[in-house]
């Protein structure tokens, strides 16, 4: 069942879907909202993944990642979310999402949050 943001990513056609290769795709400006304090929580997320028979388009998944601004949800959560959202849209061979997440109270985090497709 897709995620309520999920249609805004958009995929291509992978050029070259016989070979293994790795597209880092770095996010530094995230934002969501926490939802115990209304407090805007920041991150950069890092996504790695092989590419099967589709790669995801970049300003898609920007605005993707723009729809969080306003939305109350924990790290945890939201980094396996978009995790799922990613792999549902692009179908990739794998793909590691990590979340740094900006101190809050002297303590930041780092979620990570994986995938392998069965071959």
């Amino acid at each position: 069942m897709p995620t309520p943001f999920q249609d805004q990513l958009e995929i291509f056609e992978n050029s070259f879907p016989d070979r293994d290769y790795t597209i880092e795709i770095t996010c530094p400006e995230f934002t969501s909202i926490c939802p115990k304090t209304g407090q805007p929580d920041f991150a950069t997320l890092v996504i790695s993944y092989v590419p099967n028979k589709k790669c995801v388009e970049l300003k898609s998944l920007k605005l993707y990642l723009q729809k969080f601004r306003n939305e109350g949800i924990f790290y945890e959560n939201v980094t396996n979310r978009i995790l799922d959202d990613f792999v549902a849209v692009a179908e990739p061979r794998s793909a590691t999402l990590r979340s740094h997440w900006g101190a809050r109270g002297g303590i930041t985090s780092v979620i990570t949050v994986s995938f392998t497709a069965q071959r």
